[in-house]
């Protein structure tokens, strides 16, 4: 209690100077300074929500001054006193309404606006993935989706960095169990790579885009497989994909992304769920659990689960 009645005067005094007095005007930077001094003093106390009430200040009085690249670099700090706290709580199981975390969003949301508000929009789309990140941590997955969504948005000039903030949305979605989401950011990832993609002298793929576009096409026939949409549900572009994993399709329908190796494996997976044949699938998941990311193991996974057991996809959703 007297360490709070000490912030709490000490942040008061620091607060009055700043009222405007007759013939007198407040010196602002002057108290950006002792608000800084005492949030230091704060962090080294672990006083870490105290700290970023300091740091709040030092923004509202960045602002004042006109000083955006001031008041963003305060906010941010502010919002990483206020997760630093969160966490604590969370770490400590302490009873709490999330008002940390809530202080947080709110700074993080304020400095991205300040950013966008000057024309960088790099800048603001990398607070809303540290962000992001900083939830899917606390594992808020359906929260973060939404930030990375965001910084896909205002990352649209730079197909690389939008691309990979668009798989962290997609990954967001299938942990929610919401796979029909995932394949859809999926499918507009594969338009994005494709129409922004670097083609080498081969007329394939090269570079990042070549595994973006693998990764979008292994997902996408995995959830797919997951999803196992009727013909009267399945969208035309979904509907072509399976078609190139069918018997009857030629080689010209190879994914220019895939290996011929990973295409025949695939081709086989599709159609054992087809025939529902579990001893084949499980069969085939020795050879492609090496070739397969972590995420696209856990979808094999729930396929094989499913199959097994047609009630299992419904329990995951629930």
């Amino acid at each position: 209690m007297e360490r709070d009645a000490d912030f709490l005067g000490r942040y008061r005094s620091i607060s009055g100077k700043l009222k405007r007095r007759f013939l007198r005007k407040p010196n602002v930077s002057e108290a950006i300074g002792q608000f800084n001094a005492l949030g230091k003093v704060l962090e080294l106390q672990e006083c870490s929500q105290y700290a970023g009430l300091c740091c709040l200040a030092m923004a509202r009085c960045e602002h004042t001054l006109a000083n955006a690249p001031g008041e963003a670099s305060a906010l941010v700090n502010a919002a990483q006193h206020f997760l630093e706290a969160e966490n604590v709580d969370q770490s400590t199981s302490c009873p709490n309404f999330e008002e940390h975390l809530s202080a947080a969003i709110n700074c993080y949301g304020h400095a991205i606006k300040v950013y966008i508000e000057q024309k960088q929009p790099a800048l603001a789309a990398t607070l809303c993935l540290r962000l992001a990140n900083s939830l899917k941590g606390l594992k808020k997955s359906g929260e973060a989706s939404l930030h990375y969504q965001r910084a896909a948005q205002l990352q649209y000039q730079n197909p690389l960095d939008c691309l990979h903030s668009m798989s962290q949305v997609a990954d967001c979605k299938i942990e929610l169990c919401d796979y029909d989401g995932a394949l859809a950011v999926m499918t507009e990832m594969e338009y994005l790579a494709r129409e922004r993609m670097t083609i080498g002298v081969n007329g394939r793929p090269v570079g990042a885009f070549l595994d973006i576009l693998s990764n979008c096409e292994i997902s996408r026939v995995l959830l797919l497989m997951l999803l196992q949409p009727t013909p009267q549900r399945i969208r035309p572009e979904h509907a072509q994909t399976l078609e190139r994993y069918s018997w009857e399709s030629n080689e010209d329908s190879t994914p220019d992304c895939l290996s011929e190796t990973l295409f025949l494996l695939l081709q086989s997976l599709v159609m054992a769920c087809q025939s529902r044949d579990t001893e084949a699938l499980t069969a085939l998941q020795q050879d492609l659990w090496p070739l397969l990311s972590s995420t696209h193991n856990h979808l094999l996974h729930l396929i094989i689960k499913t199959l097994s057991n047609p009630a299992t996809l419904s329990m995951e959703e629930t």
